[in-house]
């Protein structure tokens, strides 16, 4: 018997994503503060550090020093923040 795993991950085209995948490049090109929005739990400010093309994390540097990794398919909006 299948279980329920909670909700689902929304999907979204191949546009939508290469737009995502083209706003985190510029990001981390210009090294820019942005706001992620991750669709299972919270926005997460700072600078992108790494792009690991392996994993699919994006590297965020928060103010606070702390690195958080988000998954690329969890992304669900860049924009750039205003810290």
């Amino acid at each position: 018997m299948a279980r329920d795993k909670g909700p689902k991950r929304p999907t979204r085209d191949e546009y939508v994503l290469e737009e995502l995948g083209e706003r985190l490049v510029e990001a981390h090109d210009e090294k820019t503060v942005v706001q992620l929005e991750v669709w299972y739990q919270k926005s997460v400010v700072g600078r992108i550090v790494k792009m690991d093309s392996r994993t699919k994390l994006i590297h965020i540097e928060q103010k606070n020093g702390e690195t958080d990794r988000v998954p690329f398919m969890d992304i669900m909006k860049v924009s750039n923040s205003s810290h």
